[in-house]
């Protein structure tokens, strides 16, 4: 499934939001416990989100990039609303 172009409005319903939330909560966490242990299970998970993120970016910059996305779900306008 290709995403969507950035210039096209999407809609998920409040469920499918809940959904995103709360896998990109369980991986802020994933990413604040490796960070807080270091060691080798730093070292594991950043080589790991390495490979699934092609762009090179040091896992501190996925791990800010996905607690920003939980920050605009959060501050998501209901459909039909505004921010």
């Amino acid at each position: 499934m290709k995403p969507p172009r950035e210039d096209k409005a999407v809609i998920l319903t409040a469920g499918d939001a809940a959904f995103v939330r709360q896998a990109l909560a369980a991986a802020s966490g994933i990413f604040g416990l490796a960070g807080a242990a270091g060691g080798p299970g730093r070292k594991a998970l950043e080589e790991a989100a390495l490979e699934t993120v092609a762009d090179g970016r040091p896992l501190s910059q996925v791990h800010r990039d996905v607690n920003l996305a939980i920050g605009r779900i959060d501050s998501a306008a209901p459909a039909g609303g505004t921010r």
